[in-house]
């Protein structure tokens, strides 16, 4: 069997005899990638899990109205980026806590994640990312692990190519001087 190209799947979704079959394509494509994008940014696979299913639901009720202005991926990763980062919003709030706590937590949930597969480097690189500012993480774990382009980026982040680059540079020289000092 074939990977259907994002067009056609589009096309599929919009014919009722095919919707499922083309939403189920949608997920088996891109669940993955998703997945490890969500992870990166809330580092509990349970969650991870959760909010890749949050993602889908709302995927799945929005595809009707995509205006396929931008690409499927892009889309998807906006739905993804928005749905983690609500639930760090909520997870702080509900427990009266600064983000840089929730951080901490992160760092802790990192530490003792059974799924976590990487060497003491791989720990030490995710700790430093987890020291960065909210959006320099993002765009970092973006740039440097999903290998999307800046313009990509610019869409699911809405923000400017620019503003992007200067942000991914802050964030890599704020991890190089992590390294270097931990």
């Amino acid at each position: 069997m074939s990977e259907y190209s994002d067009k056609e799947l589009l096309e599929m979704f919009k014919e009722s005899e095919y919707r499922n079959f083309a939403f189920k394509q949608i997920i088996k494509k891109y669940q993955e990638r998703l997945y490890w994008h969500i992870r990166k940014i809330v580092i509990s696979h349970e969650d991870s899990d959760d909010i890749l299913q949050n993602t889908f639901i709302k995927v799945w009720r929005g595809l009707d109205q995509f205006r396929e202005d931008s690409k499927l991926y892009t889309w998807l990763y906006r739905i993804a980026t928005n749905e983690s980062l609500t639930f760090l919003k909520q997870k702080k709030k509900r427990q009266y806590i600064p983000f840089v706590d929730v951080e901490h937590q992160l760092m802790n949930v990192l530490e003792s994640d059974e799924y976590f597969s990487g060497d003491q480097i791989q720990l030490k690189l995710q700790k430093a990312i987890l020291t960065l500012p909210e959006k320099q993480r993002l765009v970092f774990n973006m740039k440097y692990f999903d290998e999307m382009k800046y313009e990509d980026m610019s869409r699911v982040l809405d923000t400017s190519v620019g503003a992007l680059k200067a942000s991914f540079h802050h964030a890599v020289k704020k991890i190089e001087k992590y390294l270097k000092e931990n």
